[in-house]
């Protein structure tokens, strides 16, 4: 195998795993390189088929190039070394290892050209991700991780079922686009929507993102629910069901965000709507909205990761989680401050943000494709965004009330991996083509008009006139919002204690029945062959040597006849 042909994705994960060799600043240096090397490693990479070899009959390609392909390896790479420089200083090692091996997962699917690597690749997503929520050491974050897993194991088997039958059908394994038709591609399909937190099986990612340590959850922010995105775009491009499903995530995403106090589950809940409006896209399915959907989950990894990080940095300064423990630390955390206010304009897609010039394309395919409902729909959702995390986050965080709180800004990593991404969420906003020339499809769209301009900030204005008349109703308290994980953590753990008991009465109850069986068996044995019993009883010498010899002269009868 040539260096040409490595996969980046298992470059990261060796990278990663050699990294427990080194200490002290050589370890953190080659940390803060390894991803750069990767980054640099796939834009060397030709287009096409650079890996493939036959395994159990069944092609498998490792390696496989196009422009969707690398669009997404590129922003994970990038990714992951603004969050191991997020994180190195403030985060336990293993966790950076853990993050590492995530996002060379990520990497492995988005360059998979066959089921059976995207499978082999998703798993070690699952397991590295599981290992990240564990990393953060705390009570809360193990139990979620046990949940998070159980769910991506469960995502998994489906997965795994619909790859079987898929080839059973004589499909291959060839990674291209399908239908959902039958089976096979029917448990394919929803096997990617579990990670990309589609309800009803949604509620893993607030659960348990919230749980992981600062930095942990700005990597968590970035990988599953995008690797996600990115085999929908390869998979299942224009199917309509996506639509639905799309919209409906927007939605949800909205209601649970505004209802929530822990600046993080916002965050997590605001996760996916975005990812809704990504599905949307690929639901729709031309260009257009292919190309929209793939330049949404580019930019939205940036604007949430800086987001999550202004909010780590929160919670790592003063402890705090919860708006109402929060408020006024403007004073004190004004580079925070400035970073959350950016990537909160971002993802509200305010002109000159990378939001805007991304999540208009998918509300202008709707346009082009005469689905008019789909379009108020999406342009309603917009709206709440910027109620939810464009205004909401920032306002109950570091404004409102005066909580008395004086935390300084964070350490200078912290800082400098926040001002890359704020540099780059307007970098790209500002300069769109650079990032449209990634795109998978040519791109025919000028986001700058002066109708598009105005009546992004017309809703925007609304909107935030909106939510300080209501801002009464937008301040919460100490409450919990229930949702679909409900079933699993309370409904299925009573069912689950249920069965122990009943399974422990039964157990007891065999128990007794096996030991008065065993009693009787006992007492049998000892009747015949104890000291009192027929086997055990002496007999005289004349009545033995009788016995011997009848049984002689029956043996001999049987040998002659």
């Amino acid at each position: 195998m040539t260096i040409e042909a490595f996969p980046p994705g298992l470059l990261l994960i060796l990278g990663a795993v050699l990294l427990l060799l080194l200490r002290g600043r050589a370890r953190e240096a080659v940390t803060l390189v390894l991803p750069v090397a990767v980054l640099a490693h796939l834009w060397t990479l030709p287009d096409g088929v650079l890996l493939q070899f036959s395994f159990l009959g069944m092609a498998v390609e490792p390696l496989e190039v196009d422009a969707l392909s690398r669009l997404f390896a590129t922003i994970f790479a990038i990714m992951a070394a603004a969050g191991a420089l997020y994180a190195i200083r403030q985060s336990r090692f293993l966790e950076i290892i853990a993050a590492y091996i995530y996002a060379g997962g990520a990497i492995g699917v988005a360059f998979a050209g066959d089921l059976i690597t995207v499978f082999v690749f998703w798993e070690v997503m699952a397991l590295a991700s599981t290992m990240v929520l564990w990393a953060a050491g705390n009570e809360n974050a193990w139990k979620a991780s046990f949940r998070y897993l159980m769910i991506h194991l469960l995502g998994g088997v489906v997965l795994m079922a619909g790859i079987v039958a898929h080839v059973q059908a004589g499909n291959g394994t060839d990674f291209v686009a399908m239908k959902p038709e039958d089976v096979g591609t029917w448990l394919i399909l929803i096997g990617f929507l579990l990670n990309a937190a589609a309800p009803p099986l949604s509620a893993w990612l607030a659960d348990a993102y919230p749980e992981a340590s600062p930095g942990g959850m700005v990597f968590l922010s970035a990988f599953t629910t995008k690797t996600a995105v990115y085999v929908l775009l390869r998979g299942f491009p224009g199917a309509e069901i996506l639509v639905f499903v799309g919209l409906y995530m927007v939605f949800y995403g909205i209601i649970y965000a505004l209802l929530e106090n822990d600046m993080r589950r916002i965050l997590a809940y605001s996760i996916v709507n975005q990812v809704g409006f990504m599905v949307t896209g690929v639901g729709i399915g031309t260009e257009m909205a292919l190309n929209g959907a793939a330049a949404h989950a580019f930019a939205h990894i940036i604007y949430k990761a800086l987001l999550l990080m202004s909010a780590g940095s929160v919670l790592h300064m003063t402890g705090k989680r919860k708006c109402t423990d929060l408020g006024g630390l403007f004073q004190s955390m004004p580079l925070t401050t400035i970073c959350g206010i950016i990537g909160a304009l971002a993802i509200s897609s305010f002109p000159l943000t990378s939001g805007f010039i991304s999540k208009s394309m998918i509300g202008q395919a709707a346009v082009d494709s005469n689905m008019a409902v789909v379009w108020f729909l999406l342009t309603a959702a917009s709206a709440g965004v910027f109620l939810h995390a464009g205004i909401k986050f920032p306002w109950f965080v570091f404004f409102q009330k005066d909580s008395g709180l004086r935390p300084k800004d964070p350490p200078l990593n912290m800082r400098w991996a926040m001002i890359l991404f704020a540099f780059l969420c307007i970098a790209i906003g500002v300069f769109p083509g650079t990032l449209y020339a990634l795109l998978p499809y040519p791109v025919d769209y000028v986001p700058y008009t002066a109708p598009h301009v105005i009546n992004i900030l017309q809703l925007l204005l609304f909107s935030g006139a909106a939510f300080f008349v209501c801002l009464p109703m937008m301040k919460r308290t100490l409450t919990i919002s229930l949702d679909f994980d409900w079933f699993y953590r309370k409904f299925f753990g009573i069912l689950g204690k249920e069965f122990s008991y009943l399974g422990v009465d039964a157990y007891a109850a065999a128990w007794t029945a096996l030991e008065r069986r065993l009693e009787r068996f006992i007492t049998r044995i000892f009747k015949h062959h104890g000291p009192a019993g027929v086997m055990a009883r002496t007999w005289p010498t004349g009545s033995t040597a009788l016995w011997m010899a009848i049984l002689l002269l029956v043996y001999l009868l049987l040998t002659y006849v």
